[in-house]
């Protein structure tokens, strides 16, 4: 059972799908299918800063990763925001999310990123254990206002 991660394609929407529609369950939410339409076409575009990524096991898609790319004040290098990583139950402690994440991460070095960050719900305590052993907190609360 060995485990394949590889940038997505336009044949690939139909496993992408799913998962997306599973993440936004995980966390309660509903984004509108145009929303979603707009996104999966971003993944598509070359000239996008956005990327997405799904494992693979067995031809079944078993999780995602989104990246967005975007300047620094901080640094001259961009920063790598992963926006979304999500892995199927069933598959979940497996080593799945560390790998999407290395996956990341390598997408992160060969665009000339300095730093990937990302945020979790403080309820998400099994993804947490994951992230406090391969990542740092920055120890910055986040705020946000919808516009």
């Amino acid at each position: 059972m060995t485990l394949e991660i590889r940038p997505v394609e336009a044949a690939d929407h139909a496993a992408w799908l799913p998962l997306w529609q599973g993440y936004q369950r995980f966390y309660m939410t509903e984004i509108p299918a145009e929303t979603s339409a707009v996104t999966w076409q971003r993944f598509l575009e070359p000239n996008e800063p956005m990327g997405a990524a799904l494992a693979w096991r067995d031809g079944e898609a078993v999780g995602l990763v989104h990246w967005v790319i975007h300047r620094s004040t901080w640094t001259t290098g961009d920063y790598c925001y992963l926006q979304d990583l999500f892995v199927a139950k069933g598959q979940r402690s497996g080593g799945v999310g560390r790998q999407l994440l290395q996956f990341a991460y390598e997408q992160a070095r060969a665009a000339g990123c300095s730093r990937v960050h990302w945020l979790t719900h403080e309820s998400n305590s099994q993804a947490m254990l994951l992230y406090e052993r391969i990542g740092e907190r920055s120890g910055f609360v986040q705020y946000r206002k919808l516009l």
